[in-house]
């Protein structure tokens, strides 16, 4: 048994072409709103995921400068206060634009059973087990597991014994052999599968939209949830954070609960 901890990494975000964007602006006459990008009038660094919930937003209203719609005589100069004023009005399908790509490392099954419960707004790959064979098995034990003794002890014994049955399976079945084709190893590795543990270990690459990424980091890490998936999704909050934090600065959280100021968005 490999003793393993749940590891997130994002590995894809938003990038936007400002070109294209300038230039459908210059048709309607938005320009000053791009000016303030160039210019660095925010507060802040130019945040290309912010960026891009912004301009989906503005699209809705031609809310780009006062004047373009006659309806709209304040226009919010500030992207910080005016994605505050998305989330506070539950405009939340301007956020579904947004995505954010995760590799989840050493998760197990019993997350990614859970994990693809959240359909809407995700994609998801994940590890093959009838492709690829299992030696070593990795496994995360809980903080409260590792301090019982007898259990750890009874634990490594039962992984111990699934590896050896795993090796043996590899040797009768004669997968290493000259000449075994990959549609048969195939075939015998999906039958030994099946005598892996939900626990062990696994990859898989998520991508998520913010809206749908709101829901999934308070709901998974509520004090109900299942403790691996409430620490991923912990891990996935930090990160939102950091990567857009005007669209995740309404959470407070408490005892490892993610709780938003506006839900529902």
């Amino acid at each position: 048994m490999k003793s393993v901890e749940p590891e997130v990494s994002v590995i894809a975000r938003p990038a936007l072409d400002l070109d294209e964007i300038a230039s459908y602006l210059r048709e309607i006459g938005g320009e000053e709103w791009l000016a303030r990008l160039d210019q660095g009038r925010l507060q802040e660094e130019p945040n290309d995921a912010q960026t891009l919930a912004e301009v989906a937003g503005r699209m809705c209203y031609r809310s780009w400068e006062p004047g373009l719609n006659p309806n709209v005589k304040r226009v919010r100069t500030d992207q910080n206060a005016y994605l505050r004023n998305i989330l506070a009005s539950a405009h939340g399908s301007v956020l579904e634009h947004v995505n954010f790509t995760f590799v989840l490392k050493d998760v197990s099954r019993v997350l990614t059973h859970e994990l693809v419960r959240h359909r809407v707004g995700t994609a998801v790959s994940q590890e093959s087990l009838r492709f690829v064979r299992l030696e070593e098995l990795p496994f995360w034990m809980p903080d409260w597991a590792q301090e019982d003794p007898e259990l750890m002890r009874r634990a490594h014994e039962m992984l111990a014994e699934l590896e050896r049955f795993q090796t043996w399976m590899a040797g009768h079945f004669g997968l290493d052999d000259e000449g075994v084709a990959f549609a048969e190893k195939k075939h015998k590795t999906s039958f030994m599968r099946r005598f892996a543990p939900e626990g062990v270990g696994t990859g898989l690459v998520w991508t998520a939209n913010i809206r749908t990424l709101r829901h999934t980091v308070e709901s998974r890490t509520a004090p109900g949830a299942e403790e691996e998936i409430r620490l991923v999704f912990h891990k996935i909050g930090e990160l939102m954070r950091k990567e857009a934090p005007a669209l995740f600065a309404d959470y407070e959280v408490r005892d490892g609960a993610w709780v938003p100021q506006w839900r529902r968005v």
